[in-house]
């Protein structure tokens, strides 16, 4: 069975390649990792970063909606999330069946963020659906995705530290 190379014994030395395989031969994967590179694949990085501040991956949090109705849901894929802001969802049981209900001041690292991908039907402007792993409560261990409006920074809260003088719940 051929593999695409041939070995050439060196001395005592490992065998060495005396030929690229295939799939380097013709240059397709340099030259389709430049393309990928040249028209950016999406939003640059940096815009991304911007509208995602203060949060950033690693951050510690604190979860919490408005005062009128302050618990928060989590749901299990960040284009229902998108959907369900937008207001495109036909019933509770739909809801229910993908969510999980975090309690206010739940604790969660963040994971990822995509910034201003959510249209809320009933508020002008966007947000930033924000990708978590909850650290406190019941819920502790899972991963999810919550708007940004629900999401809110803990003091000394930084991506390297150990988060000194944050409550452990």
């Amino acid at each position: 069975m051929r593999t695409g190379f041939s070995f050439v014994q060196v001395g005592n030395r490992v065998p060495v390649t005396k030929r690229r395989p295939k799939r380097l031969r013709s240059g397709g994967l340099v030259c389709g990792t430049a393309l990928a590179v040249f028209f950016g694949l999406g939003q640059p990085v940096e815009a991304q970063a911007d509208g995602c501040w203060p949060v950033t991956s690693g951050s510690r949090v604190s979860l919490m909606s408005d005062a009128a109705d302050p618990d928060v849901f989590l749901w299990d894929s960040r284009q229902r999330l998108i959907d369900y802001a937008a207001g495109q969802w036909g019933d509770a049981r739909a809801i229910f069946a993908h969510t999980v209900l975090a309690r206010p001041g739940t604790s969660a690292v963040v994971v990822s963020c995509e910034s201003g991908v959510a249209h809320p039907r009933y508020q002008s402007g966007t947000q930033d659906a924000i990708g978590v792993r909850i650290m406190s409560g019941p819920y502790r261990g899972r991963s999810g995705w919550v708007l940004s409006s629900d999401v809110h920074p803990l003091r000394g809260s930084s991506r390297d530290s150990s988060v000194v003088g944050t409550p452990r719940n």
